[in-house]
């Protein structure tokens, strides 16, 4: 069996190469997209890890942006074209951390072989809030000032936004543990439908949903499991996660996620360390 692990990243170095440590258990292949912001130099340390892969063609990611999927697309293509017959692609941030041993991620994978994880909620009944992401306009990628009073005066003026595709609406989160080939689908399926691609530039976080509604509306629907294994402390109100400290430890360790976010080694590097012992990293 072979995995391979798609690190999104624009932060720490040294934090993203304990995340590499913390899985390189023979099973894992790494392929890593650096925001094209960020200078590759700062991640020299990386090179010469012989399962680790820099993606080449790499994005300048906003956030909440189209360019956040644009990143993951990056990233798929680059696996596929490596020509290695990957079981699962799993979509991990470089403030993501295993909550669970590598050997018990990989026997989890391996016999999940044949299932797609991903979370989802159906817009129609169970998401209403999600609904303006598509139905009004939003310039999040746009450089100029003014933008938001723009995306306001057009909003309030213009019908709402129709969805291009004949596609139920569905999201949660961003990250998944896919099959390959179903990674592929989605990847296929947004190169060849450009007005869908024009239509999710001006609409906001589309990383937390466009992958769902294409996977549930494919053939792979009947294999997809709600649930992407990710622990994550959201905060009552506000839009991303709570970073974990070490008080965090005990409840990371009662959840059955394979996967926490968000932790950040200039925060709290003590955390790592105890997740790393109890996972058998330093034995």
């Amino acid at each position: 069996m072979k995995f391979a692990v798609l690190i999104i990243t624009y932060t720490s170095p040294k934090q993203t190469k304990r995340l590499i440590a913390s899985l390189n258990n023979g099973e894992f292949d790494f392929y890593i997209h650096l925001d094209k912001k960020i200078n590759i130099e700062t991640h020299r340390e990386l090179f010469d890890i012989p399962n680790v892969y820099f993606v080449d063609h790499r994005i300048n990611i906003r956030w909440g942006g189209y360019s956040t999927v644009e990143a993951a697309l990056s990233g798929i293509r680059y696996i596929a074209a490596s020509g290695i017959k990957y079981d699962f692609v799993n979509l991990l941030t470089g403030q993501d951390y295993p909550i669970k041993s590598a050997a018990y991620i990989s026997d989890f994978l391996r016999k999940n072989i044949g299932n797609e994880f991903i979370l989802y909620k159906k817009f129609s009944t169970e998401w209403d809030e999600a609904k303006s992401r598509v139905e009004k306009y939003h310039f999040t990628e746009l450089p100029f000032r003014g933008k938001h009073r723009l995306a306001f005066i057009l909003n309030y003026i213009a019908p709402k936004r129709k969805f291009p595709v004949n596609l139920e609406l569905m999201g949660k989160e961003t990250f998944w543990t896919l099959s390959l080939a179903c990674a592929v689908y989605v990847m296929n399926y947004l190169d060849t439908h450009h007005k869908l691609r024009r239509f999710l530039r001006y609409t906001w976080g589309s990383d937390e949903f466009i992958f769902q509604t294409i996977i549930l509306g494919s053939p792979f629907k009947d294999k997809v499991i709600n649930n992407n294994y990710r622990f994550i402390n959201w905060p009552l109100t506000g839009a991303r996660p709570m970073v974990f400290v070490t008080e965090d430890f005990e409840k990371i360790m009662a959840s059955d996620a394979l996967f926490g976010r968000k932790f950040d080694i200039n925060v709290d590097e003590n955390i790592l360390t105890l997740l790393d012992k109890a996972n058998g990293v330093f034995p």
